[in-house]
């Protein structure tokens, strides 16, 4: 017999309202919050039990969900007078699913820690489709008690869950892994601008490239957008810099070098400065295309 659970998610955005949805649809109790009224509506007729506030998320559910922005509003959002370390009861369980930097998420922990609150830290890795789909990956590290409890939950909207320590190191893996999509864009924007030179086109190499020793399955989701020069975002440049900053911090922390993606972030400051910001991180193969003298190509219909 299936065992239904009560839990909370605050933060519905892009990635936060597909995935509480799919706990909705799994038949489990959610109360959710978001300040967004068309966040509310949308969660509202998933199945969900809107509140006036995270308060009373944490009040409704023992376990509460996060996916949020940034560093600042995770901070905001559990510590002080009103925030969830202070609300949470004893013994309850706080998943945050956001990407931050491990300095934040440890005084978070701190924080919780003191509270009697267990904390998991459960970013995931995929796009805006695979949470509609609710193919996610999930990143977990924290207390394994916690995890082993929500692991019914993270199932609903992942179909893949990995357990790495009881630490950041889920905050840290879940930078290794934007590190690599950040580079893959820069450096298959450098070799099809190349090939073009060549006489290749697009297609031409993205259908070699995806039966290739170095086929992927990011380029293979890519490979449509970039045919039809249809950047609208699943990730935009503007999140791949704030995620690349974050590596550049926690590496500077922890003295580690990172040449490569400090490098590739200054593209990527450049895609924005030329007003790029808001569009797909893989329109860096129009900034290359322009810089190796090409005209600008018009989106194929």
């Amino acid at each position: 017999m299936r065992n239904f659970m009560t839990a909370g998610w605050i933060g519905l955005g892009k990635m936060g309202l597909p995935m509480s949805s799919h706990i909705a649809a799994a038949g489990h109790a959610l109360h959710v919050y978001d300040p967004a009224s068309e966040a509310q509506s949308f969660a509202a007729a998933a199945g969900a039990k809107v509140e006036s506030d995270a308060r009373a998320v944490a009040a409704a559910a023992p376990i509460v969900f996060s996916s949020i922005p940034n560093d600042a509003v995770l901070l905001s959002l559990v510590m002080g007078s009103s925030g969830l370390a202070a609300c949470m009861k004893p013994g309850s369980i706080l998943v945050d699913t956001s990407t931050v930097s491990p300095r934040a998420s440890a005084e978070v922990a701190a924080a919780l820690a003191t509270a009697g609150v267990l904390y998991l830290r459960a970013p995931v890795s995929g796009s805006t489709s695979t949470a509609e789909t609710g193919k996610l990956t999930v990143l977990a590290s924290g207390d394994e008690t916690a995890y082993r409890e929500v692991e019914p939950l993270l199932s609903a909207f992942s179909a893949r869950q990995f357990y790495v320590g009881s630490g950041e190191e889920a905050r840290y893996l879940k930078l290794a892994i934007n590190m690599l999509v950040g580079a893959t864009s820069a450096l298959l924007a450098e070799a099809l601008t190349f090939g073009q030179k060549g006489n290749l086109s697009i297609d031409q190499m993205l259908e070699v490239i995806c039966e290739s020793a170095v086929a992927s399955p990011l380029i293979a989701y890519k490979r449509q957008m970039l045919s039809k020069r249809d950047f609208s975002p699943a990730f935009t440049v503007e999140q791949m810099i704030k995620d690349f900053d974050l590596v550049i911090d926690a590496a500077r922390d922890e003295q580690v070098p990172v040449f490569l993606v400090s490098l590739i972030r200054q593209q990527y400051e450049a895609a924005r400065a030329q007003g790029r910001g808001h569009q797909d991180f893989f329109v860096l193969l129009e900034q290359y295309e322009a810089m190796a003298g090409f005209q600008q190509r018009p989106a194929a219909e």
